[in-house]
């Protein structure tokens, strides 16, 4: 399980790449855009439009492709899971039959247009974090979220809470490696059993993974006020966010696509 054989999930990865070099700003709205045409657009022509620019981002962000691919593994049961709903509860014409559960044509659809959407979701939001330091993005977020402080919305609170979650999964996924390796140098046995068993198994690793996620939790808020941290308000930046031609060409041609695709799918 350490660092999830080569990639956390919202590890960043340095690079001098094109995408790397975009403002944290344009990648956030280049993700909220693909995610809301990834939930309008689900037809298999558009799947395939989105992996090829997928595939077309991995290459000007020089990340390896197969990194970008294992980030997405942590939400495998989660896909599973969803795609099952589907399969066996969309009603339509039957294909088979596994005891009182029917699997219909129009279930097996509906189960890889979601599993596929989920994944292209989560790839998208990955190339976000890889590309993009966590401060980088903490500044990003507060910074788009900041119009609607007018209402009240705390941007910098939200945007640090994200920051500091993001920079604690790695801390999580090293804490629970760890504890599994102890565990089971003491005969501890997470494969073998039933689904019941197993579970019961990593209770002695849940127990001591809390006790340390909360004690670096009452650390890190002790550090900070220490430091007297108060929040957003009269804070100063050492590097301030600046928008070049490069990003607004970036948002404009990724519209652009989207608009395009969009024209497309309704002709077809």
């Amino acid at each position: 399980m350490a660092l999830m054989n080569g990639v956390t999930p919202g590890q960043y990865i340095p690079s001098d790449s094109w995408l790397h070099k975009l403002d944290p700003r344009c990648k956030i709205l280049l993700t909220v855009i693909a995610m809301a045409a990834i939930f309008i657009h689900t037809s298999y022509p558009a799947f395939i439009v989105w992996t090829a620019l997928l595939g077309f981002l991995i290459r000007l962000s020089k990340v390896p492709a197969l990194m970008v691919l294992r980030s997405a593994r942590p939400i495998l049961i989660l896909v599973l899971f969803t795609s099952a709903l589907h399969l066996f509860w969309t009603p339509g014409d039957v294909i088979a039959r596994i005891g009182f559960l029917k699997i219909t044509s129009q279930g097996v659809v509906m189960a890889l247009r979601m599993a596929l959407r989920i994944f292209f979701l989560v790839l998208y939001a990955g190339m976000l974090t890889l590309t993009t330091s966590p401060s980088e993005l903490s500044d990003g977020l507060e910074s788009v979220m900041s119009p609607f402080a007018k209402i009240g919305l705390p941007s910098h609170e939200i945007a640090m809470m994200i920051t500091i979650a993001l920079r604690f999964i790695p801390t999580l996924f090293e804490e629970t490696d760890r504890i599994l390796k102890a565990q089971t140098s003491r005969g501890a046995d997470f494969e073998s059993g039933g689904l019941i068993k197993r579970a019961k198994a990593y209770i002695p690793v849940l127990i001591p993974l809390f006790v340390l996620l909360f004690q670096r939790a009452d650390t890190l808020a002790a550090a900070m006020e220490s430091r007297c941290y108060r929040g957003g308000k009269g804070r100063n930046r050492m590097y301030r966010l600046r928008w070049c031609a490069n990003d607004s060409i970036a948002v404009v041609t990724f519209a652009i696509i989207v608009a395009v695709m969009s024209f497309a799918l309704r002709l077809s």
